[in-house]
């Protein structure tokens, strides 16, 4: 299969993108610089040279592909909305990454124990709306002959199958740990979020290509863990003692409103059935701790 990655040059997309070259697919990235289309180059990937904001050039991708992933933003809508309107009628596949943020409830690090399904999802915040409204897009485009999918995945851990190493949440507290030699998680680190580890999340994907029910959302999850839990293995395996509580304003300072209080301070705790059900996925991985004290630094 011909697929067409956004984002090819990024954690996800770059680990999705060699995935789908090793499982026998030609793979075209977006990549935004020449330096990321010859580093693409040596893993197989054919790269395009663009942004997200280059609407023509994304609708003509799609246009020639047999199948599209968007992994490089969940929140450029006119992405989005170029993408969908090429493949409209087509009955291609559209996979769409989006992520449980969209379910964290910003608590300061406290626990919760409310626990969501892909068939119950809440009413979004603030915050999360513009994004909430992109996957129902999405969704939508279902019954305008797009065999479209929204995939929700969850705190990924694990390093990149592609050129960039590290995921987005638990590298930033491992950097802020080596940079001031203590390791810290926000307010007492008793939120929750389900995760997964990004080979998991890439066998999701291929199965996705040639499995998808059309207008499927899927949480990708296969465990779950407290930041205190996951700070602690993180502690041990740099030697660095016990982790410490840090008040939610100075973990904004260091890690920006958006980070601090969902990447870090939410609860993010979700069941996914329908990848599992439907796609026949069966995830390998399932201790972030374990990986967290074994393979992360």
């Amino acid at each position: 299969m011909n697929v067409f990655i956004t984002g090819a040059a990024g954690f996800i997309g770059g680990s999705i993108a060699t995935g789908l070259v090793q499982a026998g697919h030609q793979v075209t990235g977006l990549v935004r610089s020449v330096e990321q289309a010859d580093e693409l180059k040596v893993l197989g990937i054919t790269a395009v040279v663009g942004t997200l904001d280059d609407q023509t050039l994304l609708a003509e991708r799609a246009r020639t592909a047999d199948a599209v992933i968007n992994a490089a933003s969940s929140d450029h809508r006119g992405a989005v909305e170029a993408l969908l309107d090429a493949l409209r009628g087509t009955n291609k596949v559209f996979l769409h990454t989006s992520g449980s943020s969209i379910v964290g409830d910003a608590s300061g690090g406290q626990s919760s124990d409310v626990i969501y399904f892909e068939d119950n999802l809440p009413e979004p915040t603030v915050d999360k709306a513009a994004r909430v409204a992109i996957d129902n897009l999405v969704l939508a485009a279902a019954k305008d002959g797009v065999n479209s999918a929204v995939i929700c995945n969850t705190l990924i851990y694990g390093h990149s199958l592609g050129v960039k190493r590290d995921s987005v949440q638990l590298p930033r507290l491992l950097k802020q740990a080596r940079k001031s030699g203590v390791v810290r998680h926000v307010g007492p680190g008793q939120n929750i979020w389900s995760n997964v580890h990004i080979e998991d999340v890439v066998a999701l994907y291929v199965l996705a290509l040639s499995k998808n029910v059309p207008g499927t959302f899927y949480f990708v999850e296969s465990g779950e863990a407290s930041f205190v839990d996951m700070t602690t293995a993180m502690a041990a395996a740099l030697n660095l003692g016990q982790p410490q509580d840090w008040p939610l304003q100075d973990a904004e300072a260091e890690w920006g409103y958006e980070m601090a209080n969902y990447g870090l301070g939410s609860n993010s705790r979700v069941r996914g059935k329908k990848a599992r059900e439907l796609l026949g996925w069966a995830p390998k991985r399932t201790s972030v701790v374990e990986w967290i004290r074994k393979e992360m630094v």
